[in-house]
């Protein structure tokens, strides 16, 4: 049995308790699939619908969607014995890095998708108008027109105003695992959000008046 690991605080010796580990809530799947690769298939079901909605959204068109969820979860295969876990206290039970690391790598996979398609695609907001309203805006279902009237002001915001917006209220990400996606601080995310849905109601206004 291992000795506890004492310290000398001063004149008195205090038991040194030993640190606690953050649980990911994803760490169990991610260790069976770096032990053997065809256990992906775990995460991938898990996670497939949320990296899908977030590339619908962000390319507008629903087959470069499904070719970049293709080729994000590839390389998330590829690169899954590289991954390091990085979860912290701070982040709160159920955090997983996992989700926000794979979500890195579908925001560079959509990147290359625009600069590599060719053809004209298909609009936003007809794709977006698809699915459910994130933002419910009027607490249930809202009329066609206003779902377009509001898809096209999230589409005019600036890249990272849009994709804070879609990753909350599509993907519901927290602020600390959006922070982590964009590579920005959860003060800058907050700060991104309140900018985004301040510019689409005053968007709406304009429209309706």
């Amino acid at each position: 049995m291992a000795r506890p690991a004492f310290r000398r605080v001063g004149r008195a010796t205090e038991v040194e308790r030993p640190r606690l580990t953050h649980l990911d809530r994803d760490r169990a799947h991610v260790e069976a699939a770096q032990v053997d690769p065809s256990r992906f298939d775990t995460l991938y079901r898990k996670y497939v619908a949320q990296v899908y909605s977030y590339a619908v959204y962000e390319l507008g068109n629903h087959h470069d969607a499904e070719d970049a969820t293709e080729r994000t979860f590839l390389s998330a295969l590829r690169a899954l014995p590289r991954f390091e876990e990085r979860a912290q206290p701070a982040d709160g039970e159920g955090a997983s890095t996992f989700r926000v690391w794979l979500f890195r790598i579908a925001r560079h996979e959509i990147a290359q998708g625009r600069r590599q398609r060719r053809r004209h695609p298909e609009a936003p907001i007809e794709a977006a108008g698809l699915a459910a309203d994130p933002l419910d805006l009027e607490g249930g279902a809202v009329r066609r027109d206003e779902v377009t009237a509001a898809w096209r002001a999230i589409d005019r915001l600036p890249d990272d105003r849009r994709r804070a917006l879609i990753l909350r209220f599509v993907d519901e990400m927290s602020t600390a695992e959006i922070a982590g996606v964009l590579g920005r601080s959860e003060g800058a995310v907050r700060v991104l959000i309140h900018r985004a849905l301040r510019h689409v109601a005053d968007d709406l206004g304009r429209d309706g008046r």
